[in-house]
C-alpha cells in the first residue's frame, strides 16, 4: 500500500519547518538577540553541575562555609552560567548552522548568581567575515551578555564561531 506521508509520517502536502540557527549571511554586526525565556538556576543545577565536572569548591557546595564568607550563601557555580548563557543562544542563533566554536575570550564575572536567580542573556554580532581557508563558512564573533533578573549584569565573554554559509552547508550535505 502506499503512503503520500513524508519523513516522520508528514504528508507531503504539509509545509515542515526545522529550528535552525542563522547562515553566516543573515548574521549581521551591531544586531543584538534577547535569548527568552530567562533560565532560573535552582541548587540541584548548581550542585549537580558542580559534582558532575568534579569542581568541590566549597563556595558551591557547602552552605555553613559559605555563609562566612563574602556573600553569606552559595554562589552558582560560574562555569554553569557560562554554559547556560551559550545554551540560550543557541536555538535562535547556530542550531545546524554551526560548524565549531573557535574560542571564548574576555571572561568576566562582575556579580554572582544565587540560588533561585533567573539568567537571562543576550548577544550582539561584533563582526564577521568569510573564512580564508574554508569556502562555505564564516567567522562570526558574539558578544554574550548575562544579566539576572534585576537586571544586573552577571556575565560577559566573546565567543568566536565557524559557521556555515546556506550554500556551503548545502554543498556539503549535497557531497555526502
Amino acid at each position: 500500500m502506499a503512503s503520500d506521508a513524508g519523513p516522520a509520517g508528514v504528508p507531503e502536502t504539509e509545509r515542515v519547518v526545522v529550528q535552525r540557527g542563522l547562515w553566516f549571511e543573515e548574521l549581521e554586526p551591531g544586531t543584538v538577540y534577547a535569548h527568552r525565556p530567562g533560565r532560573t538556576l535552582t541548587e540541584a543545577d548548581n550542585v549537580l553541575f558542580s559534582t558532575l565536572t568534579m569542581n568541590p569548591q566549597a563556595l558551591h557546595l557547602d552552605a555553613a562555609y559559605s555563609a562566612g564568607q563574602p556573600f553569606g550563601q552559595r554562589l552558582v557555580n560560574s562555569m554553569l552560567t557560562l554554559a547556560v548563557m551559550v545554551g540560550q543562544s543557541v536555538g535562535q542563533l547556530t542550531q545546524g548552522t554551526l560548524v565549531a566554536q573557535l574560542g571564548l575570550t574576555d571572561v568576566v564575572f562582575p556579580h554572582p548568581l544565587f540560588h533561585g536567580d533567573t539568567l537571562y542573556s543576550q548577544t550582539r554580532v561584533a563582526a564577521k567575515r568569510p573564512s580564508g581557508s574554508r569556502p562555505g563558512q564564516g567567522i562570526v564573533t558574539l558578544e554574550h551578555t548575562g544579566r539576572n533578573q534585576d537586571g544586573t549584569v552577571v556575565a560577559t565573554f566573546t565567543r568566536v564561531a565557524l559557521m556555515w554559509t546556506e550554500a556551503g552547508f548545502e554543498q556539503d550535505r549535497n557531497a555526502h
